[in-house]
């Protein structure tokens, strides 16, 4: 101690010369104080409490406090001998009074800087002394093991550990940030609850149907909002909503999931989606309902700044910095409504590290919407299910998975060996009742499926004979060449869609194509695409083309046409190239299809969508925890802690849903030249990096590797192509030699 007080955090007073300290003590204090209210949510109040009050008891220390006291430019006379850690003393100071609760506190307390260890490296650190200059008496007389309402599982210690984590890793962000940023500090309160927002969404139903045509589908549209909103009042749980494309799911569940937290005192909305052309939709229709700063959206492609710079919204109504308000509500999840990616929700849920489970106890008493739920990747449905039952029991959440093609979550299933097994929810509600048969009330095409196999250049030709066809294939290869084969016919709109393009590119094909198919003002449009664009993009086709696939991507490329109804039956192909498909899960999910294609005559019914998936665990999958989460982080016996093994950081490093060795690159479109330019100047900000993503495009390995010498590394770990010709306004990013072709022709 220098000065009689121990400091957690110092900040020069404006351009005063004098310091403004914040102590130890309160710091503690105020961190116990949020941790204990957060983690109340889940009956860990107590822990809480005693992990923000022990966090930073190594600051305590002598060498620490010379230490910012000097780096702070408080006493720049002083010398630094030694930059102590702090963050292990708090957890050997459990380790003497809470030893029956120890991994409770320890790993949480541990790792709130640099995030939970594997149990090895867990057990060293905890083998250390106390600094003798630290106080380590009891900070609390009596602290209980958690009791839950439902027994914990062995896949829920983790979960438990984690969500302390959360707790006491946002409380210590936000207890800083009061005293070190005051100003942005009072930006994150004032949001509105859930009841301040539904009157917003009852009214813009009410508009909705004051104004649509009284047709079969709107009818079937309302009723399904009907039975959404009856069936709110149900207990907490999970349910499922099965509605075909066309059938207006969003806003139904929606409905019910706003209804149901109020019902049953849920603090906020969270929608999850695999793709982020979907997100990017959604959030745009939840914005115009709800306000530009009650709609959080975060994913890797959204810039804050461009939704105020965008004509479509107005800033916030209290003059606050909403840009600024949805950064730091990403850190959190502090919003009431929040739209983001399957990634982030579950590799968050998995993750060891501050930043990322920062917002996990956000998640508490919450409704999480799954939409498009039938993308969850197989290889990790083990986990994700696992973690989805931890959260509804323990956590107070109730999940709606939402799609078109329902997946067989529920039950007890194996893989294609008897050691592979797939324990499920026991119970899945569906809200539409079975005797709706929608799958047939909202039949608006038919399924022809190819015999024999077709070349490009087949392909192309048959997309010619139609005037308005959308094509999806597999590969980002088979979509451009089959698109530079179709004619280029004047007065003809002919479009391609793949990852070859950068998101921005991406987005604005998107939104012309959207806009031309209202404004009919070209007779003709062609459209190849990746399957980016099957799930959940609002557009509409008389005829479609489908690459062989699983039979989920079939029907959701289906729903392409003919969605409103407009034509009595419209025509979706599936068609086969005349090469194999890749290795790997297109090929398991288009074999699963062709395995169950005589054990039901309606592929668009459920029972067909049951049989697909069936089929696909049972001859098309080998793992359903590729990441061995049961290894690295299940314990039998919760109420013995001191046997616990857990690996967090391993398990951390394992759960990636999606096996990525890519490498992103800017390309050269629109003003991106002129941001690589900032970067050089200025150096890397937050905001530079989120507006450089909008035109960064994900390499393979090998296709970045073919590229050398086309870009230049800008700054570590930014690559630029700053040859324009290098990208097609049409087709994005091309991987070959422009100026070597060239001289290859000379």
């Amino acid at each position: 101690m220098i000065d009689n007080v121990f400091i957690s955090h110092v900040r020069k007073v404006g351009d005063s010369a004098d310091w403004k300290e914040q102590s130890n003590e309160e710091h503690s204090n105020g961190v116990a104080e949020l941790s204990a209210r957060f983690a109340s949510e889940f009956g860990c109040e107590g822990l809480g409490r005693v992990i923000g009050l022990l966090h930073d008891k190594g600051k305590e220390q002598k060498d620490f406090q010379i230490y910012i006291r000097k780096v702070s430019g408080m006493c720049p006379e002083l010398v630094v001998t030694n930059h102590p850690a702090h963050a292990y003393v708090g957890a050997l100071i459990a380790k003497i009074h809470y030893k029956n609760l120890l991994p409770f506190l320890a790993y949480p307390i541990m790792g709130h800087h640099s995030g939970m260890y594997d149990y090895g490296d867990y057990e060293s650190i905890m083998s250390r002394s106390i600094p003798s200059d630290v106080n380590s008496e009891k900070m609390v007389e009596s602290l209980a093991l958690p009791s839950f309402k439902n027994q914990p599982m062995p896949y829920d210690c983790h979960h438990i550990i984690r969500m302390l984590f959360s707790c006491l890793v946002d409380a210590d962000f936000l207890d800083t940030e009061r005293f070190m940023k005051p100003e942005e500090a009072e930006l994150r309160g004032g949001k509105k609850t859930l009841a301040e927002l539904k009157p917003l969404l009852d009214n813009h139903l009410h508009n909705l149907k004051s104004r649509a045509k009284d047709t079969e589908v709107n009818r079937i549209r309302n009723q399904v909002q009907q039975v959404c909103l009856d069936a709110a009042v149900n207990a907490p749980g999970f349910y499922s909503l099965t509605v075909p494309t066309g059938g207006g799911k969003t806003l139904s569940s929606l409905v019910w999931a706003i209804n149901h937290a109020l019902k049953y005192g849920k603090r906020r909305i969270i929608i999850a989606i695999p793709y982020t052309s979907i997100i990017v939709q959604t959030a745009q229709t939840l914005r115009k309902i709800f306000g530009v700063e009650n709609v959080l959206e975060h994913h890797s492609n959204f810039s804050f700044v461009d939704i105020l710079n965008s004509h479509e919204y107005d800033a916030d109504v209290n003059g606050n910095d909403v840009s600024l308000q949805m950064k730091l509500a990403t850190e959190n999840w502090d919003y009431p409504i929040v739209v983001t990616t399957n990634v982030q929700l579950f590799e968050s849920m998995y993750s060891n590290r501050p930043s990322h489970c920062r917002k996990l106890h956000n998640l508490c008493n919450s409704v999480l919407i799954l939409d498009e739920v039938q993308t969850l990747p197989t290889e990790y449905l083990q986990p994700i299910v696992n973690a989805l039952k931890c959260y509804q029991r323990l956590f107070g959440m109730s999940v709606l998975f939402t799609t078109a093609s329902q997946p067989v979550l529920d039950g007890r299933h194996r893989g294609n060996n008897p050691r592979v097994k797939f324990e499920g929810i026991e119970k899945i509600t569906e809200l539409i009742p079975h005797p709706f048969a929608l799958h047939d009330k909202l039949r608006r095409v038919k399924l022809h499926f190819d015999e024999e196999r077709n070349d490009y250049d087949e392909i192309a030709e048959r997309l010619s004979q139609h005037d308005k066809v959308l094509c999806v294939v597999n590969t980002r290869k088979d979509a451009v060449e089959i698109f530079n084969r179709l004619p280029q016919e004047d007065g003809a709109l002919t479009l391609h869609l793949s990852r070859m393009m950068c998101p921005k590119h991406i987005s604005d094909t998107i939104s012309l194509l959207k806009q031309e198919l209202k404004s009919n003002h070209y007779e003709i449009i062609r459209v190849v695409s990746t399957q980016l664009i099957e799930a959940g993009v609002d557009i509409d086709f008389p005829v479609v083309y489908r690459q062989e696939a699983g039979l989920d991507s079939v029907l959701q490329a289906a729903g392409r046409c003919n969605r409103e109804g407009k034509m009595g039956i419209g025509d979706a192909y599936i068609f086969k190239l005349n090469k194999a498909l890749p290795p790997g899960f297109l090929s398991r999910t288009n074999q699963a299809r062709l395995n169950m294609m005589g054990k039901v005559a309606d592929k668009f019914s459920t029972e067909a969508m049951t049989e697909y998936f069936l089929a696909l665990y049972n001859m098309g999958t080998d793992t359903f925890d590729k990441a061995e989460i049961k290894t690295k982080l299940e314990c039998p016996d919760f109420s013995h802690p001191d046997s616990l093994s857990l690996m967090f950081e391993s398990a951390a490093n394992e759960f990636h849903l999606i096996d990525d060795d890519s490498v992103g690159v800017v390309v050269n479109y629109e003003n991106s030249f002129e941001l690589i330019e900032q970067l050089k100047r200025n150096g890397s900000s937050y905001s530079l990096m989120k507006k450089l993503g909008q035109y960064t495009v994900s390499l393979r390995r090998r296709d970045f590797e073919k590229m050398k010498g086309l870009y230049d590394e800008v700054i570590e770990g930014v690559f630029f192509v700053s040859d324009r010709n290098q990208y097609d306004s049409k087709i994005g990013l091309i991987t070959d030699n422009l100026w070597l072709d060239e001289l290859l022709i000379k």
